[in-house]
């Protein structure tokens, strides 16, 4: 079973989740799960295929946003409209979750976050953005 680290209200990150995790989120509210891992990262790592057809089954939304190191500004957006627009708290992951916090850390300060405010939801989750943001 994965680790959900609640960031703010509207979302948590999660190291690699598998088809289990989704009925959990499901069962725990979550409106959307976003999948920021690329496919065939790990021979043993379950495909989006795979999850987005467990969030389907289990009412709940799933998108696919795969980031190859840095996330680029318009994939940060693409999340962060994602969120804004989901129908409950969102749970995104990728391998460690950090790929997943940092687009969002990024989507965020891009559209006027606080910095300061950005990195501590961070660091209560268990992330140091410090070298992103500081």
């Amino acid at each position: 079973m994965s680790d959900f680290r609640k960031v703010t209200d509207r979302l948590s990150v999660s190291p690699q989740i598998n088809v289990e995790d989704v009925a959990r989120a499901a069962r725990e509210g979550f409106g959307l799960i976003i999948n920021n891992r690329p496919d065939g990262e790990a021979p043993d790592q379950p495909s989006g295929a795979e999850i987005a057809a467990a969030a389907e089954a289990a009412g709940v939304d799933y998108l696919y946003v795969p980031i190859n190191g840095r996330p680029s500004l318009e994939q940060a957006r693409a999340v962060k409209a994602a969120i804004d627009q989901a129908g409950g708290p969102t749970l995104a992951f990728c391998r460690s979750g950090t790929r997943s916090i940092t687009t969002w850390a990024i989507g965020e300060a891009a559209s006027g976050g606080d910095s300061g405010e950005i990195i501590g939801a961070a660091a209560n989750a268990g992330y140091d953005l410090r070298p992103i943001l500081g």
